[in-house]
């Protein structure tokens, strides 16, 4: 090449497309041209530059901002995607979350999008339960205690009470919002059919007509059968119940649902009772109560019979009753191994909880042995 030869602006356009656009290499277009590779590349460099649109500050600004403002969405979409089940939840569940994602989001920008403050997120983390909620778990520890000694039957009413007894000071809704909030709920007894109207007893008439508070104890008493399955068989049990304050005065297990499993029951509530007047005894219309030796037995111990029309369950209701607290406590969906296991089990409800600590709305919410030694106790004073 010429030194100081001059080329043309065309003339440079035209040698570089030789190389962007037709595919020669630049080694070999120099040598045709007869002009220095370093030349081409500078040629090349030059053109590049003038292609390129020249960007305004005003463009960069925009673009930046642009670009914020996309992260910005972008950050919000990805917290709200993860966040969604705490967007309606208290703040302290919200502060929870934005701990536990610090490292992946901003502080700030999970604070917008769950619509809380700053300020309040980081006060929570120097003290993260509130006094109120440290009370709270403080209550559950006793509020569990109640009601697993129930059997898991108490709801709040009653786990309140015992809360009271205890030395507590909280109402009502609080102990339900708290049993609530943690799952324990009183479990519910079974549904059973029964007739409106039954045929009545050829034994005995409904005396006891659904009077189901008498006035003193010993006046009436009920009883019925129920089953436990063990997988040596059934566990039959047989149970009296004072009406006055529902104590079960007399009950019998036993393999065979005979007369001997109901004459056991109520000899054990006149040997325990010994009461002095005629005791009115209200049964279902069972074969068992309508044996002659279970109604020769009612004769000699001074006690009147009574039965329930045929297929009416409420005309018995409190023995009815009594067996749905004892199954949803007990038996519920259980089997127990051996027989011995079951009977164990059903002297444990009834002698240690039911008639010591079951509270009933008919008994003022007190128990069945406190119920009565209040009333013996008023007897005396007067």
């Amino acid at each position: 090449m010429s030194k100081g030869k001059r080329y043309t602006h065309e003339f440079k356009v035209e040698a570089v497309k030789q190389i962007t656009e037709r595919g020669y290499s630049a080694a070999d277009v120099a040598e045709r041209l007869g002009i220095s590779s370093n030349s081409l590349y500078n040629w090349q460099k030059q053109l590049d530059k003038k292609s390129e649109p020249k960007k305004s500050a005003d463009d960069s600004v925009r673009i930046a901002q642009l670009e914020a403002e996309l992260k910005r969405v972008t950050e919000e979409r990805d917290i709200f995607k993860k966040g969604r089940k705490v967007l309606c939840k208290p703040a302290r569940v919200k502060y929870a979350f934005i701990r536990d994602h610090q490292r992946e989001f901003s502080v700030a920008a999970m604070s917008r999008v769950l619509k809380i403050h700053r300020s309040g997120f980081y006060a929570w983390l120097k003290q993260p339960s509130s006094a109120r909620a440290i009370e709270d778990e403080r209550l559950l520890k006793l509020i569990r205690e109640f009601y697993i000694a129930s059997g898991a039957t108490y709801g709040s009413p009653w786990i309140h009470r015992d809360l009271l007894e205890a030395g507590e000071s909280c109402s009502v809704h609080r102990v339900a919002k708290i049993m609530r909030r943690s799952g324990l709920r009183a479990r519910i007894g079974y549904q059973r059919r029964y007739i409106k109207n039954g045929k009545p007893s050829r034994i005995a008439d409904n005396v006891l007509e659904r009077a189901f508070a008498p006035a003193s104890p010993n006046t009436a008493w009920v009883s019925d059968i129920t089953y436990v399955r063990t997988y040596e068989g059934f566990l039959y049990l047989a149970t009296v119940i004072d009406l006055f304050s529902r104590r079960v005065v007399g009950w019998s297990m036993d393999k065979n649902i005979d007369k001997h499993l109901v004459i056991n029951a109520l000899l054990m509530a006149v040997y325990q009772r010994r009461p002095k007047q005629q005791v009115l005894v209200h049964s279902d219309q069972g074969s068992q109560y309508g044996s002659a030796d279970y109604l020769a037995f009612m004769k000699e111990n001074n006690l009147k019979p009574s039965m329930s029309r045929r297929g009416n369950c409420h005309d018995n209701a409190v023995a009815e009753s009594f067996f749905a607290t004892f199954k949803k406590r007990v038996t519920k969906k259980k089997i127990y191994d051996t027989r011995d296991e079951a009977r164990s089990e059903i002297f444990n409800f009834i002698e240690m909880f039911y008639n010591s600590k079951k509270r009933h709305s008919h008994t003022d919410g007190v128990s069945p042995a406190q119920f009565e030694n209040a009333w013996f106790t008023k007897q005396i004073t007067v």
